[in-house]
C-alpha cells in the first residue's frame, strides 16, 4: 500500500511533478467537466515560464465560458453568465490557444471539440487527433503520457476518507493498469487526484483507494463552482424530432442519448409518453405520424407506456436521464453476472427472491446444490442469501438457526430463515461521464441511496463497446437504441457528424461510431441518427440532407434509422432505391426535387419516380401550424428539463432575438430613431425588462433606438 503525498497547494504539486517526471511533462486529463483547473492552469503557466519545460496535454472537451459578446448581448449575458458558472476558473490553455499564443514548448492534443468551437484555430485544427472514444485510451499511451490529473470528490465514512472519481471515470479507469505497469517497470509516472467536494459523489466503479494516487490536492480554496452548461431551449423542430424518436424505444429496452436540445425532446418525449399517454397517442394520430410511418415504429417502438421501464448505457450521463429516473421510466435493473441476467431476461426468475431464486440458480450451474464458500457470497453480493448468514463446516447459520448447506435437504429452513426479499446489485444506468446544469449536479447530490447506487459510472470501454465481457453486455442491452445527433445525412445513407469536407474538424468522433457499429452488432439493436432537415447559413436555408459530401463519419453500409423533424427513415438493410426514396420522404420539401433529380441523375431512382403525395408538405409552416394548438395546452414547453434562466430573461431574450432581426433593415432604424428623439413614456410593466439590459435610462442615441425597439417587442411578448 502506497500513502500518496499530500499537497494544500497547487504550486508545490506541480513542483513534486516537476522534481518526479521531469522536463518532458506529458499529461493526460480526462474529458469535460472532470479536469482539475486550478492545478492545469498553475501547470501550464509554469510551462509558459520556463521554456526548457516541454508540456503536452491529451484531453478532450475542453470546456469555456461562452463570450457574452458585445453591447445588449453582453449586458443580458454577462450577468447570467456569471450568476451560472459562478467561480469556475476556465482552463489558460483553451483561452491562449483560441488567442493563437500558446508557446512552442507547449503541444495541446484533443480528441473531442465543442461544435464548432475550435473550427477557426489552426493549432487546435493541426493537433487534433481523431479517434474512437474506446481508443483513446490506446492513444494516449501512445504519446507517452507520464501523469494523468483527475478532479475528484471525497467524503469521510466512519472516520475514513473516501474519494470518487464521480464525474468522469471513464478513461482513468482504463489507464490505470496499464500505468501500474509502466511504474512497476521503472518509469516515472504519477497519477494525481484534486478534490472539490462540489462534486456529486458517485459511487459503484467510480470510487477509488486514495493508494491509488501518488498526490492528492485538497484545498477549499480550489472548491470552484462546477462548470455548469444552461440547457438551451427546444424549438419546434426538436420537438418532432424528439417526438418521432421517443416511438422508436422499445419498452424493456435498452437507451443511449446525447447532450442538448435533442436529448431534451427525447425526454420530453417519453415522459409524455408514459405521463400522458392518450395526449401522446392523440398527438401522433392528429400529426398524421402512425399513417406514415406506423409499420417502422411497431416493429422497432411503441407507444405504450413503459411497463418495463428503460435501462440506460450511454458514455454521457446527460441529465435527460436523470428526469428520466424521476419519472420512473428509467428504472430497468441489470446485473453484473451472466446467469442472474440470462434467467431475468428469461422471465424464469424475477427480482423478487424466493426459493425458486436458488433453484433456478443451481438448475443452471451458477451454483452448486451443496452451497460452498463462494456461493454464499456471490448470492449474499446479489441479494439471495441474508448478509448475515455465514457458512461453517457444511453448516448455514443465522441468528441461532442452523441448517445444512445442501439445499436439497434444508430447502424449507433455507426459504424460511435464509433469503432476502429482493435482489440487490442492480443497475438502472451505466455512463461513462457527466456534464450538465447545476440543477443536475444538486440533483445527484441529493439522490436517495438507493437511486445512486443503481447508477454505475464505469469506464469508457465497458459502456461503448461490446469486447470485454461480452455475453454479459448482451444480455443486459436488450432491445437497444443508440439515439445520436448527425449535421448532414446523405442520400445514399452515410452521415457527417465530425468534420467538414476540406478537413477541419467540427467536433469529433467520440463515441458516435461505437455505438452505431453496437448496434447493428447486438441482435435487437437499432442506431437511431437525427438531424435537422435544414440549416441556416449566410441568410439562406441549406438542406441537412445532401446527395453527398466529401467527409463522412457513419459509412453507408451502416445506415440503419434517420429522424428528421418531419419524420423516419428505416434504410437498413435496403437497396439503394428505397434509401433514397426514405431519406427524400423526411426531407424539407423545399429540397425535394433538386434531391431526386441528383440521385435520378446518378441512375439511383426510376425515371418516372415520384414522391409520394404525403410527404410533400414538409415544411416548417405546416409543423408550426399543427403544433400550435399543442402548445395553447401547455404542451412542448420551451425548457422540459428546466432553465437557469429567470422568466424576466426569458422574455428579455425572445425580444432580444427578434429586434436583431428587425435592425438588418435600415428603414426600421431610422423609424425607431425618430421615435427615440420624442422620448416616449414607457409603461410601468416593462420597466424590470428595461433595466435587466440597462435600457430604462438611456443616454446614447444608440440605447434610446434599442429602448423603443424593446418597447414594441415587449407590447408583442406581454401581450
Amino acid at each position: 500500500m502506497t500513502i500518496p503525498i499530500h499537497h494544500s497547494s497547487v504550486e508545490k504539486c506541480v513542483d513534486h511533478i516537476i522534481e518526479t517526471i521531469g522536463k518532458d511533462i506529458r499529461i493526460g486529463l480526462p474529458l469535460g467537466l472532470g479536469k482539475p483547473p486550478e492545478l492545469i492552469n498553475e501547470l501550464y503557466r509554469r510551462a509558459k515560464a520556463d521554456q526548457t519545460l516541454k508540456l503536452t496535454i491529451a484531453t478532450a472537451l475542453s470546456l469555456e465560458v461562452p463570450d457574452p459578446g458585445k453591447g445588449l448581448q453582453k449586458r443580458f449575458l454577462g450577468p447570467f453568465l456569471q450568476r451560472v458558472f459562478g467561480n469556475y476558473p476556465g482552463l489558460d490553455y483553451t483561452r491562449e490557444l483560441r488567442a493563437g499564443t500558446v508557446p512552442d514548448n507547449i503541444e495541446i492534443h484533443e480528441f473531442f471539440f465543442k461544435s464548432g468551437s475550435m473550427l477557426g484555430v489552426d493549432q487546435a485544427q493541426q493537433n487534433y487527433i481523431s479517434t474512437n472514444y474506446t481508443h483513446s485510451v490506446r492513444d494516449l499511451l501512445a504519446l507517452g503520457v507520464n501523469v494523468v490529473a483527475q478532479m475528484l470528490s471525497h467524503r469521510i465514512v466512519d472516520g475514513k476518507d473516501q474519494f470518487s472519481m464521480s464525474c468522469n471515470p471513464e478513461t482513468t479507469r482504463d489507464l490505470l493498469p496499464e500505468l501500474m505497469k509502466r511504474k512497476q517497470a521503472g518509469e516515472p509516472v504519477l497519477l494525481i487526484g484534486q478534490v472539490n467536494e462540489n462534486l456529486p459523489f458517485m459511487v459503484n466503479d467510480a470510487i477509488i483507494e486514495e493508494d491509488m494516487f501518488d498526490v492528492v490536492v485538497n484545498n477549499k480554496e480550489y472548491y470552484s463552482d462546477l462548470f455548469a452548461p444552461p440547457n438551451m431551449p427546444v424549438s419546434t423542430v426538436d420537438h418532432m424530432i424528439g417526438l418521432h424518436a421517443s416511438a422508436l424505444i422499445a419498452d424493456g429496452g435498452t437507451l443511449q442519448i446525447g447532450i442538448g436540445s435533442l436529448g431534451d425532446a427525447i425526454v420530453y418525449g417519453c415522459e409524455l409518453r408514459q405521463q400522458q399517454n392518450e395526449a401522446y397517442n392523440a398527438v401522433l394520430k392528429d400529426m398524421n405520424v402512425m399513417h406514415k410511418f406506423g409499420d417502422i415504429i411497431n416493429q422497432v417502438g411503441g407507444t405504450d407506456t413503459f411497463e418495463k421501464g428503460l435501462y440506460g448505457n450511454s458514455e454521457m450521463f446527460v441529465d435527460g436521464f436523470y428526469f428520466l429516473i424521476k419519472s420512473n421510466i428509467l428504472r430497468r435493473k441489470v446485473y453484473d453476472n451472466e446467469a442472474i441476467q440470462r434467467l431475468l431476461n428469461d422471465g424464469i426468475i424475477s427480482e423478487s427472491v424466493s426459493i425458486n431464486t436458488l433453484d433456478a440458480l443451481i438448475d443452471c450451474g451458477a451454483i452448486q446444490p451443496v452451497l460452498t464458500d463462494s456461493d454464499v457470497r456471490l448470492l449474499q453480493h446479489f441479494g439471495v442469501l441474508k448478509a448475515e448468514l455465514t457458512l461453517e463446516n457444511g453448516t448455514l447459520h443465522i441468528n441461532g438457526t442452523t441448517c445444512s448447506a445442501d439445499t436439497r435437504q434444508s430447502r424449507q429452513a433455507i426459504a424460511e430463515h435464509c433469503l432476502r426479499s429482493t435482489l440487490k446489485q442492480g443497475r438502472i444506468m451505466h455512463g461513462g461521464f457527466f456534464l450538465g446544469p447545476r440543477a443536475f449536479y444538486d440533483g445527484l447530490k441529493n439522490l436517495g441511496e438507493d437511486t445512486l447506487s443503481a447508477i454505475n459510472m464505469t469506464n469508457i470501454s465497458y459502456v461503448n463497446q461490446l469486447y470485454g465481457d461480452e455475453n454479459l453486455k448482451r444480455l443486459q442491452r436488450t432491445k437497444a437504441r443508440f439515439i445520436n445527433t448527425v449535421f448532414l445525412a446523405h442520400g445514399l445513407g452515410a452521415a457527417t457528424s465530425d468534420g467538414l469536407e476540406n478537413g477541419k474538424v467540427v467536433s469529433g468522433v467520440g463515441g458516435q461510431y461505437n455505438f452505431v457499429a453496437q448496434a447493428h452488432e447486438l441482435d435487437d439493436a437499432r442506431s437511431i441518427l437525427m438531424l435537422k432537415s435544414t440549416r441556416e447559413k449566410d441568410g439562406h436555408t441549406q438542406s441537412n440532407i445532401v446527395w453527398n459530401y466529401g467527409h463522412i463519419t457513419i459509412p453507408r453500409h451502416l445506415r440503419d434509422i434517420y429522424v428528421t423533424e418531419y419524420g423516419i427513415a428505416d434504410v437498413r438493410g435496403k437497396c439503394d432505391k428505397d434509401v433514397v426514396a426514405a431519406m427524400l420522404n423526411i426531407a424539407d420539401s423545399r429540397f425535394q426535387p433538386e434531391l431526386m433529380a441528383k440521385a435520378k441523375q446518378a441512375g439511383k431512382l426510376p425515371k418516372g419516380y415520384q414522391i409520394p403525395e404525403q410527404f410533400r408538405n414538409n415544411t416548417p409552416e405546416a409543423l408550426e401550424a399543427a403544433l400550435t394548438p399543442y402548445r395553447a395546452k401547455g404542451m412542448f414547453p420551451a425548457f422540459p428539463c428546466g432553465t437557469d434562466f429567470t422568466t424576466e430573461e426569458l422574455v428579455v431574450a425572445r425580444c432580444l432575438k427578434s429586434m436583431k432581426a428587425k435592425t438588418e433593415s435600415k428603414s426600421t432604424l431610422i423609424k425607431a430613431m425618430i421615435r427615440a428623439l420624442q422620448n416616449p413614456t414607457a409603461p410601468a410593466q416593462f420597466t424590470p425588462y428595461l433595466e435587466r439590459v440597462q435600457l430604462d435610462q438611456p443616454t446614447s442615441m444608440e440605447d434610446k433606438i434599442a429602448r423603443v425597439l424593446m418597447m414594441d417587442e415587449l407590447k408583442t411578448v406581454l401581450s
